[in-house]
């Protein structure tokens, strides 16, 4: 079978099968593009090893229109698309080059101090908010729902208002794979997310909205206005700003800290796992770093010394 016929079958499997998101099958196309654009429409059983470690090189190499090259993150992306073609292929038994045969390129970890906010900056951060109008109200909420259940900027901006009920302090959530997971709300949260829907003088669907368009009761008007996660990591980044904060605060930052502080505070990793809605546990311990390093300045801090006094 000829690899253009293959991807095409790949790609809806990824759909339906897998239930993957939109963004994930939109991701998987171009990648799997890109690889049609150096291997050619050749026979799958033609792919070989040293192929695919010229791949390696050309993914290396690439450059794209705005003279930018892909970092080692993206290659790494690119690869993992292929090994999972390459699984599509051994259940279909395709016979070709095996997954396994896919290393992935070494990173250095994206995850360090810099990624999550301490205790202290997060106060800054929600003191910068003025919440005596509507709009400081949602923003506020924005950053409490952020922290408290550690949502996906996505999964934030998705939820509607039917789907929250802060007086029960918890709600489902669909992450990732259009997996259903339970989320907690803080007592602060929840009296904040109150407090919001109580002030919000419309029928619309969206949870957070963009109150400078015209209010509408017509769904398609009312979708219109919901925020996108683009809004939401400015007006983030507007607060930081605000507090004085000098890290690169994103929605993602938010994420960080709802997980690094359940770590510093003795959860333990299986249930941050599925706190996050992370597939595999290997994604939830890169918070170990952090939580590692803290451990560290513990024992150095507190560790009787035998030699002292």
């Amino acid at each position: 079978m000829y690899l253009s016929e293959l991807i095409g079958d790949f790609l809806e499997y990824v759909e339906i099968e897998r239930g993957r998101a939109p963004k994930t099958v939109e991701n998987y196309s171009l990648y799997m593009d890109r690889f049609s654009e150096f291997i050619g429409d050749i026979r799958v059983s033609e792919l070989t090893g040293e192929k695919i470690r010229k791949y390696h090189v050309w993914l290396d190499r690439y450059i794209n229109s705005q003279e930018q090259g892909l970092s080692n993150k993206t290659q790494n992306y690119h690869l993992i698309a292929l090994r999972s073609f390459l699984k599509y292929c051994a259940k279909r038994d395709v016979k070709t080059v095996a997954p396994e045969k896919i290393e992935l390129r070494k990173t250095s970890s994206d995850f360090d101090h810099t990624s999550f906010l301490t205790r202290d900056e997060l106060k800054l951060l929600f003191n910068a908010v003025d919440a005596t109008d509507k709009i400081g109200l949602r923003d506020l909420a924005i950053l409490e729902l952020l922290f408290s259940a550690g949502l996906r900027v996505s999964e934030l901006t998705s939820l509607n208002r039917d789907q929250i009920n802060p007086e029960k302090g918890e709600f489902v959530v669909r992450g990732k794979g259009r997996k259903v997971r339970p989320v907690f709300l803080s007592p602060e949260a929840a009296e904040i997310l109150g407090i919001y829907l109580k002030m919000r003088d419309d029928n619309e669907r969206p949870l957070f909205v963009n109150f400078a368009g015209k209010s509408s009761l017509h769904d398609k008007e009312a979708e219109n206005r919901r925020l996108s996660p683009r809004s939401v990591q400015r007006i983030i980044r507007k607060y930081a700003k605000k507090a004085g904060i000098t890290k690169n605060v994103h929605p993602h930052t938010l994420r960080h800290s709802f997980a690094t502080d359940l770590l510093m505070n003795g959860a333990d990793l299986r249930s941050v796992q599925s706190l996050l809605g992370h597939a595999d546990i290997s994604t939830t311990q890169i918070y170990t770093h952090v939580t590692d390093q803290h451990l560290k300045e513990v024992h150095r801090r507190f560790h009787d010394k035998p030699n002292q006094n």
